[in-house]
């Protein structure tokens, strides 16, 4: 009986560097992070070793460039003017944006958490990234996130969002109701807990979301998609 040898996936298009993270990103989400190698990496990119290695340095640096991807569309995906809206709202619409751009990179998200909680190391690299990407989510809010206090912030904000990611791994709904709610719990629970926002609502009179993005959501997923207050 003969044996059919297995498909070659694919390479992904682009430029090296786009390659790269592309395939990084379909190996994560099938097998751990810590079982991928460079070699791995680059014969899933179809490039040589050596055009990999002129791109980045390590695996990390692979998922940092990846992390970097992620906060730029953010940041160019705005829509409409939120300036009139209370802080919290404002956030509340960035980090939905940021819940969007990574709906096409799941898998690999939840294979990556997991990792995360076996690999000490790995876990600290990874919030590392997480606050410097959360510095920037903030400043798209217009929250500020410079000095001691803004770093706070984005660190009270990156614990807050790996929370929101554990429900967003596993929120299969349309519209990632089930998401949507974690993160506004979440947002209420840091305003109360850490002052992330407090100090801002203070000079907002009725400081409460109006939520016009919140209905948008709930439009798109549903009679089932309510969010808790």
């Amino acid at each position: 009986m003969t044996h059919e040898p297995a498909s070659t996936p694919t390479p992904p298009s682009g430029s090296d560097r786009e390659r790269i993270i592309a395939a990084f990103m379909a190996l994560l989400a099938e097998t751990s992070f810590e079982r991928i190698g460079l070699p791995k990496v680059a014969a899933r990119a179809g490039i040589a070793l050596g055009a990999l290695r002129a791109e980045f340095p390590s695996t990390l640096a692979i998922l940092a460039a990846h992390v970097k991807t992620i906060d730029r569309a953010v940041l160019d995906g705005g829509e409409g003017d939120m300036s009139a809206e209370p802080p919290r709202e404002r956030l509340f619409d960035v980090l939905m944006r940021r819940i969007e751009m990574l709906a096409p990179h799941k898998q690999a998200m939840r294979s990556l958490l997991r990792s995360a909680t076996r690999n000490p190391g790995l876990a600290l690299a990874l919030n590392t990234m997480a606050v410097r990407s959360q510095q920037w989510m903030l400043a798209a809010a217009d929250i500020p996130a410079s000095g001691p206090r803004g770093m706070l912030r984005a660190q009270g904000l990156a614990l807050l969002f790996a929370r929101v990611l554990r429900t967003f791994v596993h929120d299969e709904e349309e519209g990632h109701a089930r998401t949507m709610a974690a993160l506004d719990r979440e947002l209420g629970r840091g305003a109360r807990l850490m002052g992330l926002l407090d100090d801002l609502c203070r000079f907002v009179p009725r400081c409460r979301p109006r939520r016009r993005r919140r209905r948008r959501y709930e439009d798109e997923g549903g009679e089932e998609a309510t969010v808790a207050t």
